[in-house]
C-alpha cells in the first residue's frame, strides 16, 4: 500500500461525506496523510468513515488542527488550490507541473502539502498567503466549480502519474525551512517594523504583512539562509550613528530553528 507523498489539508470542511470521499480519492492514488482544520461537524465522524469506502487507514490517521498555521507548521512547501485569480506575487501552476514540483521536493526529503478550501467558497486570501505557490485546474470557465473530492482526486492522480519520474539530487546539504521558521521571521519583522512606524496607514497593516509573507515565501529559504537574514536584520536593529558596532546592545534574538 503506497502512503507517501504530499499531505492533504482540508480547511474547515463542512460535510463528513466529503471528507470520506477525499480519503477514498487519496487511497486510490497512494496518498496517506490527511489533516483537517476546524471541521464543522467535529471529529471523528462516522459519515466520513462510511463514505471512505474502506480507506480506513486514512480516516484512522486524520489529524485535526485549530488553525491553518498549526496544520502546516512542519511542512517545507505548500500549494494552495484555487479556481479564482488572486492579487498576489505567487507563481501559478497547473496540476501536472505542480505534481512534478512536489515529486522533486519529496525526493529531496522535504515535507509538502496541498491546501483545499471550504466546499462553498474555497480559501481566503489570507490562507492562500500562507502557501508558497498556487495550483489551479484548467476547467471550463463557464462552469468552473469542482467539489472538494474531485479537486483532491485530480491532484492525487497527477501525483501518481509522476511516480518514478527522474529527479535531480539535492545540490547542497542544507535544511529546507519549515513554515514555523518562516512565521518566526515574519513575527520578528512585524515587531521591529511596528516599532519604527513602517505600517502606515495603520489600516493597511494586514495587507502589508501579507505582501511581506508572499515576498519571503517565494525564494524557498533554507534554515541556514533564514538564520543569516535574521542576523543581518538584528544587526541593523541594534545600529545607531553613535554606536555603529552595536556594542553593549542586547544579545541577538533567537534565530529560526533555535529554542527561545
Amino acid at each position: 500500500m503506497l502512503c507517501e507523498g504530499p499531505t492533504i489539508i482540508l480547511v474547515e470542511p463542512q460535510l463528513g461525506e466529503n471528507i470520506g470521499m477525499v480519503a477514498r480519492a487519496m487511497a486510490n492514488f497512494g496518498l496517506g496523510e490527511l489533516r483537517l482544520v476546524n471541521p464543522r461537524d467535529g471529529w471523528p465522524n462516522e459519515k466520513a468513515r462510511a463514505a471512505a469506502s474502506r480507506a480506513d487507514h486514512i480516516i484512522d490517521g486524520v489529524a485535526v488542527f485549530a488553525s491553518l498555521a498549526d496544520a502546516i507548521a512542519d511542512l517545507n512547501f505548500v500549494f494552495a488550490t484555487t479556481a479564482r485569480p488572486r492579487d498576489n506575487f505567487k507563481p501559478v501552476r497547473g496540476p501536472t507541473e505542480a505534481a512534478q514540483a512536489l515529486h522533486g521536493r519529496f525526493a529531496r526529503g522535504e515535507k509538502t502539502g496541498i491546501l483545499f478550501g471550504r466546499e462553498r467558497w474555497g480559501l481566503t486570501n489570507e490562507e492562500v498567503a500562507l502557501a508558497d505557490e498556487i495550483v489551479t485546474f484548467p476547467v471550463n470557465p463557464a462552469f468552473a466549480s469542482l467539489n472538494i473530492a474531485q479537486a483532491v482526486l485530480l491532484m492525487s492522480y497527477e501525483w501518481m502519474q509522476q511516480t518514478g519520474a527522474g529527479v535531480k539530487p539535492p545540490e547542497h546539504d542544507l535544511t529546507p525551512a519549515t513554515k514555523q521558521h518562516l512565521e518566526s521571521l515574519i513575527s520578528y519583522l512585524d515587531e521591529v517594523l511596528e516599532a519604527r512606524g513602517y505600517f502606515r496607514p495603520a489600516d493597511k497593516k494586514p495587507r502589508m504583512l501579507e505582501n511581506l509573507r508572499a515576498l519571503f515565501t517565494r525564494p524557498r529559504f533554507t534554515v541556514e539562509e533564514l538564520g543569516v537574514l535574521r542576523g543581518v536584520l538584528a544587526s541593523l536593529e541594534r545600529f545607531s550613528p553613535k554606536n555603529p558596532r552595536g556594542a553593549g546592545a542586547p544579545e541577538e534574538r533567537t534565530r529560526p530553528g533555535e529554542q527561545d
